[in-house]
């Protein structure tokens, strides 16, 4: 005897979760990429992404400029209000610890930071895509927008003749709380991006409510 179909609105609910979690884990994106990920038709995800967004579970805002493509309106950029993420994030934080914990038994150390290193190779390489698409962004600005497109919801601010990188969001926090080499490798991979000494601040694994870190003044920052 086989299951009977699953109703439409079973269906919408397991949809809609597939779609949050999507989000949850990859930060900002747009109904396009989600339609394409979902094979689903432009109408029916903007549906779903409208009812995640009048429950509180999403947060949206104008695609950045230097992510359009053509002419006329800007396309709606989505990603993880708090709702959205505490939906995700126990089970999901739980798991992942426990993965880099059995990492560190099997390699120790350099298996732990060489997984961390590998993980911010994305963000590395959409700054690397950035720069050669728009000439015109600072390296800062650059990674800024890279660190954003991954979840870290980043934006810069002038401090005297430098600049000050924050990160309001982080999305996995209980990971860099356990294992502080997360937040090491991402000091050193904006150092070698922008070919600076910078400075970690604050971090939201310490308890502060931003991530933040001081970009030293260059001569040269293109």
């Amino acid at each position: 005897m086989t299951d009977p179909p699953a109703s439409p609105a079973a269906q919408d609910a397991t949809t809609r979760h597939r779609v949050m979690k999507y989000i949850v884990e990859n930060g900002w994106t747009t109904s396009t990429r989600l339609a394409d990920e979902f094979n689903l038709t432009s109408a029916a995800i903007r549906r779903h992404l409208s009812y995640l967004e009048s429950t509180g579970m999403l947060i949206t805002r104008p695609q950045p400029v230097a992510l359009r493509k053509g002419a006329g309106r800007p396309a709606n950029q989505y990603a993880a209000a708090d709702k959205g993420r505490q939906t995700f994030s126990q089970a999901y934080d739980t798991f992942a610890i426990s993965a880099v914990e059995t990492l560190h038994r099997l390699g120790g150390e350099e298996a732990v930071t060489g997984f961390f290193e590998a993980r911010f190779a994305a963000i590395e390489a959409r700054f690397t895509e950035l720069m050669t698409l728009d000439p015109a962004l600072t390296q800062s600005e650059a990674l800024s927008v890279a660190l954003t497109e991954d979840g870290f919801m980043a934006g810069l601010a002038p401090v005297g003749t430098g600049e000050q990188l924050c990160q309001h969001n982080c999305p996995y926090p209980a990971i860099a709380a356990r294992f502080p080499q997360l937040c090491s490798v991402e000091t050193s991979v904006f150092s070698r991006l922008l070919h600076s000494h910078v400075q970690r601040l604050a971090t939201i694994a310490h308890g502060d409510g931003v991530c933040t870190t001081h970009i030293p003044p260059r001569k040269e920052n293109r």
